[in-house]
């Protein structure tokens, strides 16, 4: 997935915003899936933990969202492999509360989804609404966010307009119980990061957050969230716009660049990939 200048904006173009501004909410929008929720907070991969493991996760993650719209197919062949070796140990048992498997694709394609949807959210907050053409553009790109996994390229629906029916239908689908909202809502406050950390810049993260969430994931959340708020998150928004307006290419990218640079020089080394 990549654009020239002059060529409508590819996901890389934009997922600055997603990755480091709205990741937690956008979190919160795939786990407000009761499979995906229970999925991840159930998970025995604890080297996947991120409350546990937060620079590990949060690297594959990174590298994941770098190679699935940067990578070549061989790297997205490799990654893949190791991805599916740790999703082969998620999968619901006699105790879960909900029946789930990391490898369902119907699952994934929620995933993908809420990463497309996330897109679509941080352009128009941070004042870069695509015109039909470019929106169409990124949208067809976006498919790549679940075909890098199990999701069949005739499962992404066919057009913008097929992808708010799906996903207008698949908000009756999303719960988010105690057990699910508990763990998030340390996620949102930082709580998995040094207390040197968390303690100062929680609050910032939960606002933050809380601003790049849709109101039904809130109420999800039990988030307050009032006009007063609204406006100092726009305010907020429209600096960073402003700042990341100004940033030279290679770091609009940062850290994707750096994640798909560490996968290849991972690969070379013969090092696990996640």
């Amino acid at each position: 997935m990549t654009a020239s200048a002059d060529a409508s904006p590819g996901f890389e173009d934009v997922m600055i915003g997603l990755g480091l501004l709205a990741g937690t909410a956008n979190v919160i929008m795939q786990l407000a899936r009761p499979g995906v929720g229970h999925g991840v907070v159930e998970s025995k991969v604890d080297s996947g933990n991120v409350l546990l493991h937060p620079v590990k996760r949060g690297r594959t993650t990174l590298t994941y969202l770098a190679v699935a719209t940067l990578g070549t197919p061989e790297e997205k062949a490799l990654f893949r492999r190791g991805v599916d070796r740790a999703h082969a140990q998620v999968r619901s048992d006699a105790s879960s509360p909900v029946e789930y498997n990391a490898f369902d694709p119907e699952l994934q394609l929620w995933v993908a989804a809420c990463l497309y949807r996330g897109v679509e959210d941080v352009c128009r907050t941070l004042g870069r609404p695509l015109g039909d053409d470019e929106a169409e553009h990124l949208y067809r790109e976006s498919a790549v966010l679940g075909t890098t996994l199990q999701v069949k390229p005739e499962m992404w629906p066919s057009d913008r307009a097929a992808f708010e029916e799906y996903w207008t239908a698949s908000l009756d689908k999303i719960a988010i119980d105690d057990v699910v909202r508990d763990y998030l809502t340390r996620l949102a406050g930082m709580k998995n990061l040094p207390r040197v950390l968390s303690v100062p810049f929680g609050p910032l993260g939960t606002f933050v957050t809380t601003g790049f969430l849709p109101q039904r994931f809130r109420d999800e959340m039990r988030l307050r969230w009032t006009e007063k708020q609204q406006r100092r998150f726009d305010r907020l928004m429209a600096l960073t716009a402003a700042c990341v307006a100004i940033l030279p290419p290679v770091l609009r990218k940062f850290p994707y660049n750096l994640m798909l640079w560490d996968l290849r020089r991972r690969i070379k080394a013969g090092k696990p990939l996640v």
